[in-house]
């Protein structure tokens, strides 16, 4: 086993143990480096381990601070059907919360007008860095830390046809139905899911390392008055926090027990 792994792996039990407390930090790289017996080089490669799998994060001013990595990672089966939630107004979309779960928000959800990044505006049509709509809300389970980032971006048509999505409260049924009463509807999605690294931003955002992947959802909002797209809703959440779970099932040429073949003559 390399230095750096023996060292990655004592800090990470050192964590799990308690030793270092989750929000706390781990001795500075002086210290460290006393304590190891080792350079520099081989604490900094250690810690780089570490700050994938999600234990640390180097803050500035703060130092390397030890992450809550008890938390589970939640299996999320991708299903395909859109709903109304249980009161019978607001669409439900395929999530990772559990049913009857409550979630809450992480400082206040709010809206503003922001440069459209390359992959939104290719999606809506428009220019990179044009000013946009967007609605932001950072969610997680009671009690959890920040667990999934959304952000919901609207086309100026959109804006214009239903003034009411670039409000604080659009009211019952939410921004979708607002669209759809203005004369979209029915909306028709399409989603795409992908991983990748986070910007700075979205780190901070999630509490996370920079060197940690996230998994990102884009969900495309069609509407059926202009075909065009009117809203693209973008979701990440921490790679180590999900999974996506699909069932698997036979098609009729994949039947059991399977029909004998007939060999060529």
């Amino acid at each position: 086993m390399a230095r750096y792994e023996e060292v990655a792996d004592d800090l990470r039990e050192r964590i799990r143990n308690g030793e270092y407390e989750i929000g706390g930090t781990l001795p500075k790289y002086e210290a460290l480096t006393a304590t190891y017996g080792v350079g520099r080089g081989v604490v900094s490669t250690a810690l780089a381990v570490l700050e994938r799998e999600g234990y640390i994060r180097p803050i500035k001013r703060k130092g390397i601070v030890v992450l809550d990595w008890r938390i589970e990672r939640r299996r999320i089966a991708r299903g395909q059907v859109v709903t109304r939630n249980t009161e019978g107004v607001g669409y439900v979309f395929p999530a990772a919360s559990h049913p009857g779960e409550r979630w809450a928000p992480h400082g206040r959800p709010f809206r503003e007008y922001a440069p459209a990044p390359e992959r939104v505006a290719e999606l809506l049509g428009v220019e990179a860095g044009i000013a946009t709509l967007r609605r932001r809300r950072v969610m997680s389970p009671v009690g959890e830390p920040p667990f999934q980032l959304v952000d919901t971006w609207l086309s100026a048509e959109a804006v214009r046809d239903a003034p009411q999505t670039a409000e604080a409260s659009t009211g019952p049924g939410g921004y979708i139905d607002r669209l759809e009463e203005a004369g979209h509807g029915p909306i028709s999605w399409t989603e795409y899911i992908r991983t990748r690294m986070p910007s700075r931003e979205e780190a901070q955002l999630l509490e996370i390392s920079a060197e940690m992947p996230i998994l990102e959802t884009v969900i495309l909002g069609k509407s059926a008055k202009t075909g065009k797209t009117i809203e693209v809703t973008v979701r990440v959440i921490p790679s180590d926090r999900v999974e996506l779970v699909s069932e698997l099932r036979r098609d009729k040429s994949a039947g059991w027990p399977t029909s004998p073949v007939t060999p060529k003559p």
